[in-house]
Parts: C-alpha cells; sequence; structure tokens
C-alpha cells in the first residue's frame, strides 16, 4: 500500500465504510476430453492411483507444472482467536495432518472472511462480526500456502476502515496477495497480477453482496457490482477490470467473487448465466465462494466455473444436514496456461482443518455429484476424492 493511500485511509476513521487497494506492492505484472465413464451412470469408480502426497511433476522440458488450490471462505477470528492466538500454540496447527497437502502446491487462494486487526469499531446493524488478530491469522495463512486472497466480501468493512488499513498492512507484510478493495472505485477494481509456480496470474476480485460497503467516489470500500450482464454498471466496471487483467497476457485469469445466497446447494439460473458471460468476456477460471458449501465444478467453452469452493477454515458449526463441516479443496493443474485437470481433495472443518473420515468423504462423493445434475461434468473417482479431467 502506498503512504499516500495509508494517510488517506487513517483521516477516514473508523465512523464510515472503508478500504485500500489489495495489490502488494511489488507485485509482478504477468503478461480436455472427458472420462467416458461416470459413476452416475456405470455406478462405478475408478480410482486414479497417484499418490496424493506426489512430488510435483516435469514436462519434458524439465520445467514443472503449476498447481493452484481454489478455496472458499477464510474465517480466522472469533472462538479461532482464543484457541490460536490467546493459547500462544503453533498458527500452523489450525492445518492439522492436511498442512502437507496444503504445502505440496504451489500455493492456495481463498476468500479472507475477516478483516485482520486489534482495532476498529463495529459497523453498525450487523448480526455477525469477524475479525482476527493478525499476529497469529497471518503465519496461520502463510503455514498454509495461502497466496491470495479475495477481500471484497460481506465481511471486509465489518470494523470500518482503519481495520481494514490493517487487514491489508498484515497481508502485505506476509507476502499474501490480495485484491478487491480500495479507497476509489478504480482501486478497488484493481486487478492483483503476480506469479505462482511457473505462470503469471491475474485475478479480478468483487462481490455481489452487501451493496453498503461498495466503494464510491467519496468514501473507500470494496469492488461490488450485481451479477447480471444486463445491468450496464455491471458491463462496465466488470467488463473494464477483465479487460485490464488481459493486457498484461497473464497465462491464467482468475474472477473470484463472492456471489449469492447462503447456505444454497446448487448455483441460480442467474449465477449460471453471470459465469457464462464471464467466461465469455475472457476469465479462464470462475473461482465463486459464499454459499458455505461445496457447488458444482462446470465446463464452459474454454473456462471453468468452480460455482463456489465452500469454507476452508471457520469455528461456523454445523448448518442443519448441508454439510458444511467437509469441503473441497479444488487443485487446478496447468502446464503453462494449459489447463489438465482438477483434483477434489476432501477435508472437514472442526474449529481446525483435518483429513476427513472415510465415511465422510464418501458424503462429499456422492454430494458433489448430486449437486452438479444440471450440468454435464463428469467426475473420477481419485482416492478418497474426485477428479476432473479438461
Amino acid at each position: 500500500m502506498t503512504d499516500t493511500r495509508r494517510a488517506y485511509l487513517s483521516t477516514i476513521g473508523t465512523v464510515v465504510v472503508g478500504g485500500c487497494l489489495g495489490n502488494r506492492a511489488g507485485s509482478t505484472t504477468g503478461g480436455g476430453s472427458s472420462p467416458s465413464s461416470d459413476t452416475r451412470a456405470t455406478g462405478q469408480e475408478t480410482t486414479d492411483a497417484t499418490d496424493s502426497s506426489r512430488a510435483r511433476p516435469t514436462d519434458g522440458r524439465g520445467t514443472h507444472e503449476t498447481t493452484i488450490g481454489f478455496a472458499g471462505d477464510a474465517m480466522v477470528g472469533r472462538s479461532l482467536n482464543r484457541i490460536y492466538g490467546d493459547a500462544g500454540v503453533d498458527p500452523a496447527t489450525i492445518w492439522g495432518d492436511f498442512q502437507p497437502r496444503l504445502d505440496a502446491l504451489d500455493g492456495v487462494f481463498c476468500n479472507l472472511e475477516c478483516s485482520l486487526s486489534k482495532r476498529g469499531e463495529r459497523f453498525p446493524d450487523r448480526v455477525y462480526y469477524f475479525r482476527g488478530n493478525p499476529d497469529w491469522a497471518v503465519p496461520a495463512l502463510d503455514a498454509g500456502n495461502v497466496r491470495f486472497t479475495n477481500l471484497a466480501n460481506n465481511h471486509a468493512m465489518d470494523f470500518g476502515a482503519v481495520a481494514l488499513t490493517d487487514t491489508i498492512d498484515a497481508l502485505d507484510d506476509g507476502g499474501i496477495e490480495n485484491a478487491g478493495t480500495g479507497a476509489t472505485p478504480s482501486a478497488a477494481w484493481e486487478p492483483a497480477t503476480f506469479s505462482v509456480g511457473d505462470i503469471d496470474v491475474a485475478v479480478v476480485s468483487f462481490s455481489d453482496e452487501y451493496e453498503v460497503y461498495a466503494a464510491a467516489s467519496d468514501r473507500p470500500g470494496i469492488a461490488w457490482a450485481e451479477t447480471d450482464p444486463r445491468n450496464r454498471r455491471t458491463r462496465r466496471l466488470v467488463g473494464d477490470a477483465i479487460e485490464r487483467a488481459k493486457s498484461g497476457n497473464p497465462d491464467l485469469l482468475v474472477v473470484s467473487l463472492h456471489w449469492g445466497e447462503n447456505w444454497i446447494e446448487r448455483p441460480s439460473d442467474r449465477l449460471v448465466a453471470f459465469g457464462h458471460w464471464l467466461v465469455d468476456q475472457g476469465a479462464d477460471l470462475v473461482h465463486g465462494h459464499s454459499a458455505h458449501v461445496v457447488q458444482a465444478v462446470e465446463r464452459y467453452g474454454d473456462g471453468v466455473i468452480l460455482h463456489d469452493t465452500g469454507d476452508l477454515v471457520d469455528d461456523f458449526g454445523i448448518k442443519d444436514d448441508l454439510g458444511n463441516h467437509d469441503s473441497y479443496l479444488f487443485e487446478l493443474t496447468l502446464d503453462g496456461g494449459s489447463f489438465e485437470k482438477i483434483r477434489l481433495v476432501p477435508f472437514h472443518i472442526d474449529d481446525g482443518v483435518s483429513p476427513p473420515t472415510e465415511n465422510q468423504a464418501a458424503w462429499l462423493r456422492k454430494t458433489m455429484r448430486d449437486r452438479s445434475d444440471q450440468f454435464d461434468t463428469t467426475y473420477e473417482r481419485d482416492g478418497n476424492g474426485l477428479v476432473v479431467r479438461l
């Protein structure tokens, strides 16, 4: 964050919606056929024999494939502050025995569902307020190999401008890329550009939730837009942001957005159409989050839509029978800028992260197929998870 932007935000105080640009200073600007059988059709599952603790493969030229894990909401506040921060334990323990899986990737992308600060006043008339202590939360995210966080969501401004400023500073200092907030609308919509593994990545971040947090000409905030391509403002803001992201000729262009309602198992027709529009505009991958439950993987044209990536870590407990405490890490493997596959690696959330039991993994496999019935996605069995060939 520039000194000018930091000084501007510090004058805003905590009584209005605040924000600042989420791109880390010094970021580098970068420029399939499906299997023939589907478990739903055959009643059988094929197993990929690849070891889940695999070494990263190389192509014939000796360069590594790049594998990025896309995950949902990371809420590292509330009771997790007490469990991990106040207790003085190693922040990495939040990932449990799942940490080696995260560490084997080239990076993890997620949505940060809280501010990281010890300061700020509560935004009025909210039910839930999420804030984590950066002293332990940033090392925890780093230990989980988090390389990018979306900040455009309905909790970014829970504690005002000063807390958002602290959040950006903490992420910047920890080397974690971020996007989706800014002192002005143009800053909030600025794509993040950086390198992961052997590829250059550009990420456009925004939300369709909590319009009151939107950046405006006279106040900082989040990148906000209606998820409707017929909306003129949406076409202008989202379309322009994607064009700016494309201008650097990245190997992978991601749109990471907080969209749709909570606790919904399938995307609405409106969101499906909007995801298609994003790919038509040039997005290679749409990284959806907000529902707190995993939704379908969809192949559309030359792009991939992760309709919702569920949660990564939180203290939310269990919501009815939706199974939000069981989720997937969506591991996208690329060779250069070409998609190869997405592995869906299951894990369990209980005030931390752990590998699932056999029953939890089996429930996730069945549930993912059931929630994908409106698409033609083919999932193969892959160990205790699934894989989609691209």
